[in-house]
């Protein structure tokens, strides 16, 4: 019998030593789901935003905020103080504003997930809370827009006809900088009007 190795006889070896591997790898991940520890987060879900069913990669500890921006590319959602305080981030999450920066993407699997990219409609029109803050000029330097628009919007869906006070409180999550915050009320205001 001859034992010499072979150039040959080697290639041979590490191909098959490779395919072995590799399929061995591939029973191995195929199994990984079904054998999963108690407790364990799955890292691709599917979420619900604007209507439309994504499947999205995501982190165990990874937020609502950071998902929406970074992996969904949806960046009129803002992230600021990213501590649940400033409201830039805010969307609604069947039909409720929330700071998407201090919610898990993982807890928001089965929901309805509105941006402020969403509330458009299918022709292209504005949405009604929109179109009021830039007859108001509203906005001013723009950043926390997006998150005074959905606190707008949930507050109009939950009461379309709000008194002045009442938008206040509404709109007291949201933080401006610029200190427009007579001009988003009168925004709310005038929504209130085009809605009904």
């Amino acid at each position: 019998m001859n034992s010499r190795l072979t150039r040959r006889h080697f290639i041979k070896g590490v191909i098959y030593s490779s395919a072995a591997a590799t399929s061995g790898a591939g029973f191995y991940l195929a199994n990984a789901a079904s054998n999963r520890q108690p407790g364990a987060v799955e890292r691709l879900i599917s979420i619900n935003v604007n209507g439309r069913t994504r499947r999205v990669d995501v982190q165990p500890q990874e937020t609502l905020a950071h998902t929406i921006r970074y992996r969904l590319n949806l960046t009129g959602t803002k992230v600021s103080c990213n501590r649940g305080e400033c409201g830039s981030c805010t969307v609604l999450i069947d039909d409720t504003a929330i700071y998407s920066c201090s919610i898990l993407t993982h807890q928001v699997k089965g929901k309805e997930i509105t941006t402020v990219e969403g509330l458009r409609a299918a022709d292209g029109s504005l949405h009604p809370v929109q179109q009021a803050f830039i007859e108001e000029l509203s906005p001013q330097c723009g950043f926390c827009t997006p998150g005074q628009v959905m606190s707008a919007v949930a507050l109009l869906r939950a009461n379309p006809n709000p008194t002045r006070e009442q938008a206040r409180l509404g709109l007291s999550g949201n933080l401006c900088r610029c200190g427009a915050y007579d001009h988003y009320l009168n925004g709310v205001m005038r929504a209130a009007e085009l809605i009904s």
